[in-house]
């Protein structure tokens, strides 16, 4: 699905990503996990086209595509999604108009007839119930007074709606009591489908427990530097990161 090879990306003239290759298989959910500062978000930002970041060396290829000369708005279009670890707030502009306004202009691009307010919101309501989300969530401003487990479930609800092929999850568990994690965790799962690809960013095991990734990559410096399958979280968990990186 996507083929990152010798990614070299900097921020604010620092190189954090520093020769990284990874694969991303088709109908699999990869984690990657890693040090604080070890350039996990930067890979999330970088395969988007996120401003911040500035791609000096390398490439990105999604079905055969060359990401990196892509926009970020041709890249959302052609199925790449992101949730970010901190999702901004923007008053004024409607949830739902939002997310319409989104889903048909990927449907145009895709050339499937728009969806038309009424069959938008019944699947728009569809989808927030699964979530557990309040009814009056989807006529408020865009995250604007969310709490962080709303902003997280709003973040699923637009996975849910727009259907995209590569889902990029940024922290996606952070700040979540058990009730929005299961949620969240139960809305990633509901989209698998042998098909998409996910890479789940993530500091903690539990929402591993409950989406079961296909594999780990250990990202350190930059660079994936170890891969495994879930037995590698288990030896996170006793070791830590220096016990298992000291071999690599």
């Amino acid at each position: 699905m996507m083929k990152i090879v010798d990614l070299h990306a900097k921020i604010d003239n620092k190189e954090i990503l520093k020769g990284l290759d990874l694969q991303l298989e088709s109908g699999k959910v990869h984690a990657i996990m890693g040090p604080n500062g070890a350039g996990k978000s930067t890979l999330s930002k970088a395969i988007v086209g996120h401003y911040e970041i500035e791609v000096t060396k390398g490439e990105i290829l999604y079905k055969e595509k060359d990401v990196l000369a892509m926009t970020p708005e041709e890249r959302a279009l052609e199925g790449i999604f992101m949730s970010f670890q901190n999702p901004t707030e923007i008053a004024g502009v409607n949830n739902a108009y939002f997310l319409r306004t989104a889903l048909n202009a990927k449907r145009t691009h895709e050339g499937k007839e728009e969806l038309n307010a009424a069959e938008f919101l019944r699947l728009m309501r569809k989808q927030a119930e699964q979530l557990g989300m309040k009814p009056d969530m989807i006529s408020r401003s865009l995250n604007d007074g969310f709490s962080g487990g709303e902003k997280k479930r709003n973040e699923i609800l637009q996975m849910e709606v727009l259907e995209p092929d590569v889902i990029l999850l940024d922290e996606i568990d952070s700040g979540l009591d058990i009730d929005a994690l299961k949620a969240v965790a139960e809305g990633i799962n509901r989209m698998k489908d042998g098909k998409r690809s996910f890479l789940v960013i993530t500091h903690y095991s539990r929402i591993l427990d409950y989406i079961h990734p296909d594999y780990i990559h250990i990202l350190q410096d930059g660079k994936i530097v170890k891969t495994g399958g879930p037995e590698l979280v288990k030896l996170l968990e006793a070791e830590g990161y220096q016990a298992i990186l000291k071999d690599t």
